[in-house]
């Protein structure tokens, strides 16, 4: 059966949402952005917060109804969209940024960099708008991970300042200095150079207008922490480690820095990376290989969500190799994964900036000790 945009209205005009009874398209959820491509389609359903209850039931509903009308060989992707816009988080510096979220890791090789940059692909896959930063100053991989090794950002003159142009990419704004220096020399700055070169990335940009500014941090505790506290008010930590007790003893501490009264960033969850081996031949197969429900335990001991389990696959590594990250499609397991990773972070980020007040840089908080 051709598809059509009406074909597709009629469907959804099915879909009853839970809390009303009236039908989706009377509560005006359907975005005006039906697109068709051959047997693919894809819409925005408009939820009023990230919270709402009933948005899993809705979403599979709607997919359900399509392919009743349609056929059931039609490919449906749904992005999620919502109404509700999060505080800001900072009133001064990026006032166009709603939400800013550091990815962090107590150390090096648990895959932090590779969850930061699929987060942000599944995060603009639900319909949000995204920047990235990569904060890893001494070891920048997002070039590479999203095939822009070549990309050479420019300035451009807005409101009378000189500001540098994000690279765009799968549909989000990235900076890193990665972009600045030679990929085959080491950076050898210290570290007051190397946090000048990073506040220079988030001050002199135009990150413009977004939902989401997510931060790869660089592993462990450093100066390049210190001062990303000092210069945003950063709304939450999201803490990635391995399944392993060397890994989870790292993360600990990761998470303990950001609950320091001196830096007090709301932590919001772990996420288990490298939780289980699946091979491609045997999808249901899952081995351990790192220890099984580390980061639950942890999360629990932590009084954090785990916001979740990300499996070893090998396209994850070939994604990252080749520029494309696994998260741009969603419906392979890892992709499905990362999907409801970025659903959890926003549910975490919604109920964060209900129940706590946006979170103040330590240099404000310092400045009003003084006064």
């Amino acid at each position: 059966m051709a598809l059509y945009p009406n074909l597709i209205k009629e469907a959804l005009q099915t879909v009853r949402y839970p809390g009303t009874g009236k039908d989706i398209l009377a509560m005006d959820m359907l975005e005006d952005d039906i697109r068709i491509d051959g047997d693919s389609v894809s819409f925005s359903l408009i939820f009023e917060k990230p919270t709402d209850p009933f948005m899993k039931s809705i979403l599979k509903s709607a997919e359900t109804a399509i392919r009743l009308k349609a056929g059931e060989d039609v490919k449906v992707n749904i992005n999620v969209k919502t109404r509700q816009a999060p505080r800001p988080a900072d009133p001064e510096l990026l006032p166009g940024v709603k939400n800013i979220i550091a990815v962090a890791s107590g150390k090096g090789g648990v895959g932090k960099s590779t969850v930061a940059a699929n987060l942000a692909v599944a995060l603009a896959g639900l319909g949000y708008k995204v920047g990235l930063l990569d904060a890893d100053i001494f070891g920048p991989s997002m070039p590479k991970m999203f095939k822009v090794e070549d990309a050479r950002p420019y300035a451009e003159s807005i409101g009378g300042r000189d500001l540098i142009v994000p690279v765009e990419q799968y549909g989000i704004k990235l900076l890193s200095i990665g972009f600045f220096v030679d990929p085959e020399q080491a950076v050898l700055w210290r570290g007051a150079m190397a946090s000048n070169a990073l506040k220079q990335l988030i001050a002199d940009a135009n990150w413009g207008e977004l939902d989401y500014f997510v931060i790869d941090m660089p592993p462990g505790t450093s100066d390049i922490h210190l001062t990303l506290v000092q210069t945003l008010g950063i709304t939450g930590a999201v803490v990635v480690s391995t399944p392993q007790e060397v890994a989870l003893a790292d993360a600990r501490k990761g998470i303990d820095m950001f609950k320091n009264e001196k830096v007090n960033v709301p932590v919001l969850g772990l996420v288990e990376n490298m939780a289980w081996f699946t091979p491609a031949e045997l999808p249901e197969n899952r081995y351990y290989l790192f220890g099984k429900e580390g980061c639950a335990r942890l999360a629990m001991e932590m009084h954090v969500p785990l916001l979740g389990q990300i499996p070893i696959v090998q396209s994850i590594c070939e994604g990252g190799d080749s520029g494309v990250p696994v998260a741009l499609d969603p419906d392979t397991i890892v992709g499905q994964a990362f999907r409801e990773l970025a659903q959890s972070v926003a549910i975490a980020t919604d109920a964060r900036n209900h129940q706590l007040p946006p979170t103040i840089r330590t240099g404000d908080r310092n400045r009003s000790a003084q006064i």
